[in-house]
């Protein structure tokens, strides 16, 4: 089985042999975990940096009404923290969504092996940049666009991040998110998204059925999305989701 987090880095920039190798042996040995158990939790003592190899994980933190906000999707590839370990604390909690199997690379092996392969410190810090642009697109959606733009914009997101490593059909992937999992990334309420969902599978741009999404009119969707890709840097201009 491919190493996504290789497959990941590999798209941002030019890996060689020795690089994937080094890559592959510090996330050779990676740990279980089951949905809903976290990974680490706010207010715990940093750790190492975490890789996902399969499944997904996200980032929320809880507000002291109890409600939750997802602040981040991690699906297969994706590393979180490079400098997390400079903190005194989490500020915020990790936690698989699906089972999901992820590495752990202490800081002493990161800094060794972006110290021995420029070419994986290079990406490491376009991968990071990649992940503060999603960020801001995040709080864009927040403050400024309508539900049904919100909804259009993070599949349209989603779909592109999981084509990039493999994880697509034409026009169809795997999506093992809950409603009520979407309405906390989204700040809604299960009752809204579900309305919206309805609302864009009417209008021919999508359908969400348990556990996957096809796309049914991707102009349509990145229209309705307003949907500039660029925020996510990918090297190669992939086809199906573009405005252009």
């Amino acid at each position: 089985m491919a190493n996504r987090f290789v497959q990941k880095l590999s798209g941002l920039a030019d890996l060689d042999a020795d690089d994937a190798a080094a890559l592959e042996r510090v996330t050779a040995k990676p740990r279980r975990y089951v949905a809903r158990q976290d990974l680490i939790r706010e207010g715990d003592e940093p750790g190492p940096m975490f890789v996902v190899l399969e499944g997904w994980v996200c980032r929320y933190k809880i507000l002291p009404s109890g409600s939750r906000q997802i602040m981040a999707f991690l699906m297969p590839g994706d590393a979180c923290d490079l400098h997390i370990k400079l903190l005194a604390q989490m500020d915020h909690g990790i936690q698989a969504i699906t089972t999901a199997s992820v590495a752990t690379v202490s800081r002493e092996q990161m800094e060794s092996m972006m110290r021995d392969h420029p070419n994986i410190a290079r990406t490491m810090y376009m991968a990071q940049l990649v992940d503060e642009g999603i960020m801001r697109a995040w709080i864009v959606s927040m403050g400024r666009r309508s539900a049904a733009e919100r909804v259009a914009h993070l599949i349209c997101e989603l779909y592109l991040r999981a084509r990039s490593i493999g994880l697509t059909g034409e026009g169809e992937f795997a999506l093992p998110l809950s409603q009520l999992v979407l309405a906390d990334a989204l700040g809604m309420t299960a009752v809204h998204i579900n309305r919206v969902l309805k609302e864009l599978r009417l209008a021919g741009a999508m359908a969400l059925t348990r556990g996957s999404v096809t796309i049914l009119d991707p102009v349509k969707l990145v229209q309705i999305a307003g949907f500039d890709e660029n925020y996510l840097h990918r090297r190669l201009l992939l086809t199906g989701l573009s405005a252009r």
